[in-house]
Parts: C-alpha cells; sequence; structure tokens
C-alpha cells in the first residue's frame, strides 16, 4: 500500500529541532493527528529510527502553522510534543525555541508576506493564548539565516530573530501562582509554583542534596533524584489546578543555584524526566520572573539585576540565555508587561515526510 506524503519543512529553532508543516496538510482530528505524527518522528524507539526525530525530546518537537484567526495575529502556532519512546503526543504545553523558527517557517510556507529588510511577524499560541512578535531578518524580500548572532548550544553563528512575548501570566493555569502560595511544601520540599509561558514547579537545588552545577548527564545518571521529584511535580500539578499531569511533560521543574560565572541564577531545568541540555524558552521567562518576585525559593539565591527593564541571565548546561523583563513591582506583587529574547533559526530541508497510508 502507498504512503502518504506531507510536505513539511525541517527547521531548527533556538536550541531545538522539528518538521514546521502547515496545519492544513493534517487531520483535522487530534486522534488520528497523534497517530501521523507519532509515525513521521519514529516514536517508539530510542533512536526515532523509523521516524524523521532524533532521539532526544529538543528534536522530536512539532510546530504547525496556519493564518490566524486571532485578531492582530499573522499565523497560528500549533505545537506539540512528540515523546521519543512511548508513541505519546503532548499537545497541552508549548516551546519557546521551536517558535524561533516560526516566523521564518511562516514566510517559507507563503503565510506571512515579508515587509521589506526586516519582517515582523505577530504569532498566536494556540496551545496558550499567548501573544509573540518576532522580529526576521528578510532583505530583499526573503528570510536571511546568516548573520553575527550566537546563542548557546548552537555552533556558529546566524541572524538574529527578536522574540517579545506578550499576555504570557497564567499562561496555562491563569494565574502567576497558581496556588496562591509563593511557596509550597510538597513531601518536605520547599517549591514555587508559577506559570509564565510556561508552568514550572521550581526548587532550590541543594534541597535535593545537589549543587545545581551538575552536567546533563550526571543530572540523568541520578534517577534517585527523578524519583524523589516526580511525585512532587505531580502533586504540584494537582494544587495548581492541572488535575493528574502523570501523563503529561507540564507543569515542568527546574533546580535553583547561585550563579557561578558572572549570572543572575543557575538552573537546570527538566522535561520533565529528563534534564534539558540548555534551557527552553518559556521556561526561562517563568524562571527570570521567580527570580524578580520576592518571597520565592530563588530569593537569596540570585544577584538581582539593576533597573527596569531587567536583564536575568540564567545559567544553564551549555552556558547562558538572556531574558530582558519588564515589569511592576506594585504593591499587588510582581506584575510582567513582556519578556525579549534573542534566538536563531535555521532552515536545514524542505521536501515531504512519508507515513504509512
Amino acid at each position: 500500500m502507498a504512503q502518504t506524503a506531507i510536505p513539511f519543512l525541517l527547521m531548527r529553532g533556538g536550541t531545538s529541532r522539528g518538521p514546521y508543516f502547515r496545519r492544513e496538510d493534517l487531520p483535522s482530528e487530534l486522534v488520528d493527528l497523534e497517530r501521523v505524527l507519532v509515525a513521521a518522528l519514529g516514536s517508539g524507539h530510542p533512536l526515532n529510527i523509523d521516524g524523521i526525530g532524533g532521539g532526544t525530546a529538543v528534536t522530536t518537537k512539532v510546530a504547525m502553522l496556519s493564518k490566524s484567526k486571532e485578531p492582530g495575529c499573522d499565523v497560528d502556532y500549533f505545537f506539540a510534543q512528540v515523546s521519543v519512546a512511548d508513541r505519546k503526543v503532548d499537545f497541552r504545553p508549548t516551546c519557546g525555541n521551536i517558535l524561533s523558527g516560526v516566523g521564518p517557517a511562516a514566510i517559507e510556507l507563503g503565510i506571512v508576506l515579508t515587509t521589506e529588510d526586516v519582517t515582523r511577524v505577530r504569532i498566536h499560541s494556540v496551545n496558550t493564548g499567548a501573544k509573540v512578535e518576532a522580529v526576521v531578518q528578510t532583505p530583499g524580500g526573503t528570510v536571511s539565516y546568516e548573520g553575527d548572532a550566537s546563542i548557546d548550544g548552537v555552533p556558529g553563528t546566524a541572524a538574529p530573530i527578536y522574540l517579545n512575548f506578550m499576555d504570557v501570566v497564567g499562561s496555562s493555569t491563569g494565574a502567576l501562582l497558581p496556588t496562591g502560595n509563593l511557596v509550597d511544601e510538597i513531601d518536605g520540599i520547599a517549591v514555587t509554583c508559577m506559570d509564565v509561558a510556561m508552568p514550572i514547579v521550581i526548587a532550590r537545588a541543594d534541597a535535593f542534596g545537589l549543587s545545581g552545577y551538575e552536567t546533563v548527564e550526571e543530572l540523568d545518571a541520578n534517577r534517585a533524584f527523578y524519583e524523589r521529584m516526580e511525585p512532587i511535580r505531580r502533586e504540584a500539578g494537582l494544587r495548581m489546578g492541572m488535575g493528574d499531569v502523570s501523563s503529561s511533560v507540564v507543569p515542568k521543574f527546574a533546580l535553583l543555584s547561585p550563579p557561578r560565572d558572572g549570572g543572575t541564577i543557575t538552573a537546570r531545568y527538566f522535561m520533565p524526566l529528563n534534564c534539558h541540555p540548555t534551557m527552553a524558552v518559556t521556561g526561562a521567562q517563568c524562571l527570570a520572573s521567580c527570580v524578580l518576585t520576592p518571597g520565592t525559593v530563588a530569593e537569596g539565591l540570585a544577584t538581582l539585576p539593576d533597573g527596569i527593564p531587567a536583564l536575568v541571565k540564567i545559567e544553564h548546561p551549555s552556558g547562558a540565555i538572556d531574558v530582558t523583563v519588564d515589569y511592576e513591582d506594585s504593591s499587588e506583587g510582581f506584575v510582567l508587561k513582556s519578556a525579549g529574547l534573542l534566538r536563531t533559526a535555521r532552515l536545514l530541508a524542505r521536501g515531504e515526510v512519508l507515513v504509512p497510508k
């Protein structure tokens, strides 16, 4: 029986990679969509040997794009996290790194037209409702991928893509602090449950007997840590109003420790049962907000930046990521206005991916 061919772009977005599709080229029903994405990425094998996934969570991500139905936006971005090994797809989260490629991909796919040498693409995140402006370099009316911008976790340099995030507070739960508390204690561990662009359960590394400077390999080999962390994450999900999160990748989990290379804070970010090799863009916004909010588990750990907007540098396993946060510290507490990051992206391949008919 013949296979079905589906047009796609393969792009690196930030420090992640995956296929970018037109939403109209995929099944409308989520059950059928899940089957197609599992087949396309090759979920079900640790190497994704029967698909185009890369055998890690940061290379089994999918972006699906369409003309936006949201007023004031150009493109709707629907994200899917395909599991590496267990043939599952999670449509609940979003991904800021993959979002870095949405602007260029929307132009490459003809969804958005360029405007002079710089094109501002207004993106609506279908998964969370967030709105993001991506500033893409388009000299001569075509996307440029060459430039002098660099991000830790990606070799070389590329054209800069500026992302300005708005309306990201409570993107999944409707509240900055979904439990209503700055700090909760779960199984003897103090955590801050915060929702800015991505809901995260945040703890201090030393609460788990860790330094917070462990490598990805050291953390992933420490299964005793995951066995302690996962029940805390699940209980936090319940307290955050997210229900049973045992089969979901959200909320994520993060560990904080003092900076040691001139940054604001050191972090390790979990997806949730493996350590991220760098730092998620959405996660960086939430952790930066945690640092700037008095009374959270970050208090006393961070070297706080001066001024507003504040430049928060988060040290991660491959370097650091900068988040520019415009906020108010009012009588009502921390109020986020916007968060901006510099990312890069590159078109790696274009063509058709084949799935069983």
